[in-house]
């Protein structure tokens, strides 16, 4: 697909939203709505400055049985705007994607065109384009071929969600960067903090983090909700431009709340003494005043207070607990 000529000056890269209908982790704000407006916010500034909204997966945070009111507002956000991505590995419940799968729907409806085997393809400020991706599981090219256009040599940017070995990520990542000829960059997800950039050779590999804060830990303290854009030069009349000066890059700070006003605050831990109960207690609830839809926190606060009971107690506590959270999940 090509779209009309200079329709973009850009792209605007959106890392894994992770929309569902309920509240996760220890967040106490509305969840679903606030993720749903940071979203939208991201498809208006795209819209105002004219960048291709391009999604790095993770669009959902289950694959399957999100309520219809979430999918009718997606299909309602997306209906006149031109989307790309890559599906991430909670957009399938199997490794590839299926039918059953929500994002399905919005592929299906057109409201989101998916880039594996189907590069995006146009021109930017006079440039020629190709926006290529490999979603969840998917390999990453090892070289791709691309011809000029009018003799012009285009700019190939690639979506991945793989656990990339980058710097702050080398314990949990698989796969290390490398040059690969005719990518001029590759544009990870998957990884929800930005990291430092890696270059090979010819390919600039970035991680630019995700637009919201699921979890509450120090990194994601540090984290600041944003979107990345990517500005298209016009090409040089001397022909000597090489692909670093074909762009520039702008972190965007999307609206948000707050640390301390989206997250609750961490439960103190019960002190081994003869009070230790009556705290433990206490702790419980404190853990009840401000329960989440998801149960988050009872499971780490009880492996963390429950030393002063013998172990088949222990035992007992926690299998009541998972059983009970495993049930409100239903």
């Amino acid at each position: 697909m090509t779209s009309e000529p200079n329709q973009y000056t850009g792209l605007l890269i959106i890392g894994d939203p992770h929309l569902e209908s309920r509240t996760p982790g220890f967040r106490k704000d509305e969840y679903p709505q606030v993720i749903l407006d940071k979203l939208a916010w991201c498809v208006r500034y795209a819209q105002a400055h004219r960048l291709l909204p391009t999604i790095l997966g993770d669009l959902f945070d289950k694959p399957r049985d999100n309520p219809t009111w979430l999918l009718g507002r997606l299909i309602d956000m997306f209906a006149d705007v031109e989307c790309v991505g890559i599906y991430g590995n909670h957009d399938c419940a199997d490794p590839q994607l299926k039918d059953d799968d929500s994002l399905s729907l919005l592929v299906k409806s057109g409201r989101i065109r998916l880039l594996d085997d189907n590069p995006w393809r146009g021109t930017m400020n006079g440039k020629p384009i190709v926006v290529g991706g490999s979603s969840y599981r998917c390999p990453i090219p090892e070289v791709f071929e691309v011809e000029n256009i009018e003799g012009i040599s285009p700019l190939v940017f690639w979506l991945t969600h793989h656990d990339i070995i980058v710097p702050g990520y080398e314990e949990q990542g698989r796969l290390q960067p490398r040059d690969i000829p005719g990518i001029d960059m590759v544009i990870n997800g998957h990884i929800h903090r930005h990291l430092e950039d890696v270059r090979k050779g010819g390919t600039l590999w970035i991680t630019p983090g995700n637009i919201s804060r699921r979890s509450r830990s120090d990194a994601t303290k540090d984290h600041c909700p944003s979107v990345l854009r990517i500005n298209i030069h016009e090409p040089h009349n001397s022909g000597e431009e090489t692909p670093t000066d074909a762009f520039t890059r702008l972190v965007v700070e999307v609206p948000h709340e707050a640390f301390d006003n989206v997250f609750h605050s961490s439960i103190v831990e019960a002190v081994a003494t003869e009070e230790s109960e009556s705290t433990f207690v206490a702790g419980l609830k404190e853990l009840q005043s401000r329960a989440t839809e998801s149960g988050a926190g009872l499971i780490t606060f009880l492996e963390k207070n429950m030393s002063q009971f013998e172990q088949p107690v222990v035992n007992e506590i926690i299998k009541l607990a998972q059983e009970t959270i495993s049930h409100d999940k239903k």
